[in-house]
């Protein structure tokens, strides 16, 4: 999937590109992101961002020069459920409606396979994500969480 987007109104006018194929994603670019700025994954190894992105679908977004400015990763079956993580903007990219375009993207390219579940954690994004459509879980208390021994 290769979407081409422009900018928000009110916005820089800028042209991204949303693509899924993961051989397009500078993981060492990611890597940096997530590692050093992503609080939930402040630390995480090289190794461990390349693993988890080979196993799942991943969304780059692309400014006009090709250059990766944005990232999110779908952990799914495509048939039942669906996990989105780890989504990034470049700070320099931020305020120009990035991150609503790039879940609306996921959302719509999941939606064919009318998942039962498509979930995700988010401490302060509430509202971005819920323009695309995302609600509280409305029975929490039904999910729970296996979490290392160590």
């Amino acid at each position: 999937m290769t979407t081409t987007t422009g900018a928000q109104p009110g916005a820089d006018a800028y042209e991204y590109e949303i693509d899924t194929d993961p051989d397009r994603v500078d993981i060492d670019l990611v890597h940096h992101w997530l590692s050093t700025d992503a609080f939930w994954a402040l630390g995480r190894s090289r190794d461990l961002v390349e693993r988890a992105l080979r196993g799942s679908l991943n969304f780059g977004v692309y400014d006009g020069e090709g250059t990766q400015v944005a990232y999110a990763r779908v952990v799914t079956d495509h048939a039942t459920f669906a996990w989105l993580c780890d989504v990034y903007v470049d700070p320099a990219h931020r305020g120009r409606g990035l991150g609503v375009r790039l879940a609306t993207a996921v959302r719509d390219h999941l939606a064919p396979y009318e998942l039962k579940r498509t979930l995700l954690a988010t401490l302060d994004a509430h509202e971005l994500y819920g323009k695309v459509g995302f609600v509280p879980l409305p029975d929490p208390e039904r999910l729970m969480v296996l979490r290392p021994t160590t």
